[in-house]
């Protein structure tokens, strides 16, 4: 179910998306069994790491929300967030039946998007957490992810 404890002020800091968005994730896991947060606070860090600003940094913290239906569509256009962050979530979405080439494609078109994926694949594809998952589901990620940048023209070193 969605969470909705959006706070009221005009425009939302930092510390308080991370609280939105670890409140919304809180009950979930990633593959490996572990906190989600750990991996939107992974994504987050890689942003701001990369160059990325404060509206960056928030599309980070929220990158899968709305995906994984623990932060609805609804409130993300409600939220008191920059439309540039909002524009970032939306692109890095992806949407159900979609081909990874046309979410890649938008996401090279969304100024911004390229910085919070490349951040996403880069933790996703991180040896110490395919190590801890099971054979067939570490090849099959890897593959996928290996796709992905390749859409995106991003190297192993982004």
């Amino acid at each position: 179910m969605p969470y909705d404890g959006l706070p009221e002020a005009p425009g939302m800091t930092l510390a308080e998306v991370e609280a939105v968005a670890s409140a919304a994730h809180a009950a979930q896991r990633d593959k490996a069994g572990r906190p989600y947060v750990e991996h939107l606070r992974a994504v987050a860090e890689g942003v701001r790491a990369r160059g990325g600003d404060d509206e960056l940094v928030a599309a980070a913290w929220l990158h899968d929300a709305v995906e994984d239906g623990v932060l609805g569509e609804e409130w993300l256009a409600a939220a008191p967030l920059t439309r540039r962050t909002k524009d970032v979530v939306r692109a890095v979405t992806k949407r159900p039946g979609e081909e990874p080439r046309a979410y890649a494609e938008r996401i090279l078109a969304t100024p911004g998007a390229l910085l919070v994926k490349a951040a996403d694949l880069a933790h996703n594809a991180d040896p110490r957490r395919l190590a801890a998952l099971d054979e067939p589901t570490a090849r099959r990620l890897t593959r996928k992810y290996t796709v992905m940048r390749q859409y995106l023209g991003l190297t192993s070193d982004d």
